[in-house]
């Protein structure tokens, strides 16, 4: 597992490539409406999937398996109606034990999926005539979404926005766990968040940028300059002569 996850080709998403991924996704949609052509559905569908795969940090399998009923409240987030959680319940297989199960909670700072979600189930879904198939993501053909058609949606929007090849569907769940580490949440709510049984596994998964880095020693050396005791001060340094960040310019950056 280690040296699967750890293999050099596999990497999270920069903000900007992140960007440029969903801006070609949302063209994609409104080209094929112009144009008139069949798939206008299916541009809206992929769009969305891809969104919400990063929005929860899921595996493939997880985000194909998915069903309406795995739709969840949180008591603690009311404002997410039925997308305050999702019940992930075909998570990866250890030997000799069934799919793992667990709840991934909607985060504050990736929201925007609770309105994207609300449009493609209230909307868009019912569009495809899936009668009773309870599958969250459909085909054309009343299906559930499969991972081989996963792939190829990510594929085709991947290359849309001339991003690298390197780049495949599981490098959003990089980008989830990084994002989430530079949000500020503790190394632990990640790992249960994505499912993780060890804490090492989680921390392959992170590419912590560098803007993040330099935020946390801003962070540090601030709290360090206000433990420092006066008889341990540099005797070359005196009071005032480096500007250490106020408490009031350093809440705005290292909070997160």
């Amino acid at each position: 597992m280690a040296e699967f996850e750890g293999r050099p080709g596999r990497r999270a998403l920069t903000y900007d490539e992140l960007q440029l991924l969903f801006d070609a996704a949302d063209d994609r949609v409104e080209r094929t409406k112009k144009l008139g052509r069949k798939g206008v559905l299916a541009a809206w569908r992929d769009s969305v999937m891809l969104k919400f795969v990063y929005a929860y940090g899921l595996r493939r399998r997880e985000a194909s398996m998915l069903d309406l009923p795995d739709l969840r409240h949180n008591p603690r987030a009311r404002d997410y109606g039925r997308f305050g959680a999702m019940q992930v319940r075909w998570g990866k297989v250890s030997r000799g034990s069934p799919p793992r199960r667990r709840t991934v909670l909607t985060v504050h700072e990736l929201d925007w999926i609770v309105l994207l979600l609300e449009e493609w189930v209230d909307e868009a879904r019912p569009r495809f005539s899936p009668g009773k198939h309870p599958a969250l993501w459909v085909t054309e053909r009343r299906d559930r979404l499969g991972v081989p058609r996963l792939d190829e949606a990510f594929n085709t929007i991947r290359k849309l926005a001339e991003l690298p090849e390197e780049l495949e569907l599981h490098s959003l769940r990089h980008s989830y766990v990084t994002h989430l580490i530079e949000f500020g949440y503790p190394e632990r709510f990640v790992q249960d968040q994505v499912g993780h049984r060890h804490g090492s596994t989680t921390a392959l998964y992170t590419w912590v940028s560098d803007e993040y880095r330099n935020r946390l020693l801003v962070a540090h050396l601030y709290l360090q300059r206000q433990t420092v005791r006066p008889s341990t001060r540099h005797p070359h340094t005196t009071k005032g002569s480096t500007r250490w960040p106020r408490p009031k310019e350093c809440a705005g950056t290292c909070a997160n």
